[in-house]
């Protein structure tokens, strides 16, 4: 029966790569399957209404949560102009130099990718980070691999991501926060020399306009200096809450929203942004939390005895468990986690991490670093995630481009990632 189960996710894997069903309804339809193929019964204990769909769809809801807060302070970010004017003072600071205005743009996106993930942040550092970029000479492809790289030296710090580890592997916060800040000092080296490396070698590249692609209608742009210099240290307020403070990833996030509000709305408009940003930040929100409800209950479904029974010994059967092989192994897996790949954390990969758990494989805080690891090679890398289209089409190049660019780079990310769990865990 572990057969025909690894079958059935073999088949869904296919289906989210030709995109023939969204990645969100593949994974509960193959979460229903699962646990018919367990032998799971249709209502009552350890049942498929009652234990993978009822149970299932809210365990992610902390996550869910953090999600909205993350998004609704994104939205803050965008209208109180605190993100333009951000990208803005550092451009003014690079001058003429293209690698000083690549980096100061990789440093807003590495703080505006500690608040929110995915297109949202991309647009946030990349709506004028990446003309300014191109403008001083940075070839369009580093401009938009310059984004995403700075993207994932934040996702490290990125609050919703941690209470999403936390529940998916039932791991404490400060275990996937330790965790975190080791794989942190690998994501800035890489992006540090991806950005130095290649502005330099590839030369300027002077274009004096930039083509966008069509997107949606935005709220209220901010003018050039909206924002006063301390309503800037919003990003930041979360993070060092949480890192600093060891705060709450919730309380830590509403603290950021009610930082970014006061030091720059007045309060007779008050209760206006308020209500505005927070449904703005329910439009951003949605697609993540319909994906998290999906992977709750994909977790539910081979969390099941019956689900666990059948893949333990096929499992266990085929993962490395010296940790040179486990390295060298999962080092070769990494492009497994492209193209909504079944390494993909944010997919099918997500059920993979819970059988290793529930399977007692490798331990949960291993399957953490694993997951972290590939994740940083999936944010900047992978053509079909929603960032890396952005900022691809935005910088008027292929999604494909990029990833050729950057994989390199992330890669090794992992790489490192991988042997700090190794030595670490293992």
């Amino acid at each position: 029966m572990g057969v025909v189960i690894l079958l059935v996710m073999a088949a869904g894997v296919g289906l989210m790569l030709t995109r023939r069903i969204p990645t969100a309804f593949a994974l509960v339809l193959l979460a229903v399957v699962i646990a018919f193929l367990a032998g799971a019964p249709l209502t009552g204990s350890n049942s498929v209404l009652d234990t993978v769909l009822q149970e299932g769809a809210p365990t992610l809801a902390a996550t869910m949560i953090a999600i909205v807060l993350g998004s609704w302070l994104g939205r803050l970010l965008d209208e109180t102009g605190i993100a333009g004017t951000l990208v803005r003072k550092i451009v003014e600071f690079g001058g003429d130099s293209p690698t000083v205005v690549a980096l100061g743009v990789l440093a807003v996106s590495a703080l505006v990718g500690t608040v929110t993930g995915s297109a949202p942040a991309a647009m946030l550092a990349g709506l004028i980070g990446i003309p300014a970029m191109i403008a001083v000479g940075v070839p369009r492809v580093t401009a938009a691999g310059t984004v995403l790289m700075g993207i994932a030296v934040g996702v490290p710090f990125e609050l919703p991501l941690w209470q999403f580890f936390s529940t998916a592997l039932e791991l404490p916060v400060p275990a996937v926060r330790g965790f975190m800040v080791k794989l942190f000092p690998f994501a800035l080296a890489a992006a540090v020399a991806f950005v130095v490396v290649e502005t330099r070698r590839r030369g300027t590249e002077h274009a004096w306009s930039l083509k966008s692609v069509d997107t949606k209608p935005r709220s209220r742009r901010a003018e050039p200096g909206d924002a006063p210099w301390y309503a800037l240290l919003a990003p930041a307020v979360p993070l060092v809450l949480a890192l600093g403070f060891e705060l709450a990833v919730i309380p830590s996030l509403l603290a950021g929203i009610l930082y970014a509000l006061v030091t720059t709305t007045r309060p007779g408009e008050l209760n206006k942004r308020l209500l505005r940003t927070l449904y703005g930040g329910f439009e951003v929100a949605a697609p993540p939390i319909a994906l998290f409800i999906a992977i709750g209950i994909l977790l539910a479904a081979v969390k099941l005895p019956g689900a666990v029974d059948a893949l333990e010994p096929l499992v266990k059967a085929v993962s490395p468990r010296n940790p040179v092989l486990f390295v060298l192994v999962f080092t070769l897996l990494v492009p497994l986690c492209l193209y909504r790949g079944p390494l993909n954390v944010f997919g099918l990969g997500a059920g993979i991490a819970g059988v290793l758990v529930a399977a007692g494989v490798y331990p949960a805080a291993a399957v953490l670093g694993m997951a972290t690891s590939y994740n940083q090679v999936f944010g900047v890398a992978d053509p079909t995630s929603t960032q890396t289209v952005w900022s691809a089409q935005y910088a008027g190049v292929t999604p494909q481009q990029v990833m050729v660019r950057t994989l390199p780079y992330v890669w090794a990310v992992a790489l490192g990632g991988l042997c700090v769990t190794a030595a670490t865990y293992l």
